[in-house]
C-alpha cells in the first residue's frame, strides 16, 4: 500500500455526479481484503457474491470503496425510517433460502449492500428479523444537539432536523446539513448496526432531477451504513477538525486510518458481498 493511499492530499468540496466502478473495484480491496473476502465467500452461508450498490463514494484513504446507503422513508407523524428489502424465499442450491431484495428507483436494492465487516452475522440483516426499521438514537451521540434532546433509542424525526440549513459544529461549513448517529435495525439484537443520517439543502437539490435519489432519500434526509469498508471503524461527518487536513472539512472522515467520503456524492459500487452465515 503506497503512502498516498493512507494519507491522501486535500482536496476541495466534490459536485454532485454520479459514477460506476466496475470490475476494477474488486482489485482495489488490497491483499489484506482479498484474502478476507475470499475466505469469507468460500464458507456456507446464504446469499454474497458479486453486488452492485449505490453507496457514499470514497474520496480519500485506504477504503477500497464507498459506505452503502440506506434508502429512507418518512412516516405519517415525521419518524425517519429505513427502507427494508422486500423478503420472499427463493431455492439456492437446492435449498429454501430468504433473501431480501427489490426494485427501488430504477436499480436493485438489496440486503446484501450490507453484507461486508461482519455486519452479514448481525440478526438484524438477516431478512426476516423483524424490526420496525426506525433510525433510533444510541447510547453515546456523536452531536451536542442530539446528546441533548435525545435520549438512548429515540426514535429520530424531522422536527429534529428543523435548523438544518443553519447548523453548525465549528468544522466545515455551518449550513451543509445536519447530521445524527444511531442505530437500525438493532433492537432486541445483541448486535448494533451504525448508521448516520443527514438532511442537507445538497441532497434537496440533487434529488430533482435523479431517479435513485428520489426513490432513495427525503426531505433532503440520506443515510448510509456506518461502518467503513477498509477495517470496520465507524467514520463520522463533522465529529473531527482532523478531516481537514486529509480531504474536504465537510466530508466523512474514519479517524482510524484517514479514510474520507463524500455523502453528496452516491455513486455504485460492484464488491463482493460476504454470505450470511447458517
Amino acid at each position: 500500500m503506497s503512502a498516498d493511499d493512507k494519507y491522501p492530499e486535500e482536496s476541495g468540496r466534490r459536485r454532485f455526479v454520479k459514477g460506476v466502478v466496475g470490475g476494477s473495484a474488486l482489485a482495489g480491496v488490497g491483499a489484506v481484503g482479498t484474502a478476507t473476502v475470499n475466505s469469507a465467500t468460500a464458507s456456507p452461508g446464504a446469499g454474497g457474491g458479486s453486488t452492485q450498490a449505490w453507496a457514499i463514494e470514497n474520496t480519500g484513504g485506504p477504503a477500497p470503496r464507498g459506505m452503502p446507503q440506506i434508502p429512507i422513508e418518512i412516516d405519517s407523524e415525521g419518524y425517519i425510517k429505513g427502507v427494508w428489502p422486500t423478503v420472499e424465499t427463493v431455492t439456492q442450491g437446492g435449498r429454501q433460502v430468504q433473501i431480501a431484495e427489490m426494485e427501488l428507483g430504477g436499480s436493485t436494492y438489496s440486503s446484501e449492500w450490507f453484507q461486508y465487516c461482519g455486519v452479514e452475522g448481525y440478526a438484524g440483516i438477516q431478512p426476516g428479523y423483524e424490526s420496525d426499521n426506525y433510525f433510533r438514537s444510541g447510547s453515546n451521540p456523536a452531536y451536542d444537539w442530539q446528546s441533548a434532546n435525545k435520549e438512548e433509542g429515540d426514535r429520530l424525526h424531522v422536527d429534529d432536523f428543523s435548523d438544518y440549513e443553519e447548523w453548525g459544529n465549528g468544522i466545515g461549513d455551518a449550513g451543509t446539513g445536519k447530521p445524527a448517529t444511531g442505530r437500525w435495525r438493532s433492537e432486541d439484537a445483541d448486535d448494533v448496526i451504525p448508521i448516520q443520517l443527514l438532511r442537507s439543502t445538497r441532497i434537496e437539490e440533487a434529488a430533482q432531477d435523479d431517479e435513485w435519489l428520489q426513490a432513495s432519500t427525503s426531505e433532503g434526509f440520506i443515510a448510509w451504513l456506518n461502518k467503513c469498508t477498509h477495517f470496520c471503524c465507524v467514520p463520522g461527518y463533522k465529529q473531527s477538525g482532523d478531516v481537514a487536513r486529509f480531504g474536504d472539512p465537510n466530508s466523512v472522515y474514519c479517524q482510524c486510518h484517514q479514510s474520507t467520503y463524500d455523502p453528496f456524492n452516491l455513486v455504485q459500487t460492484l464488491f463482493v458481498s460476504r454470505p450470511r452465515p447458517d
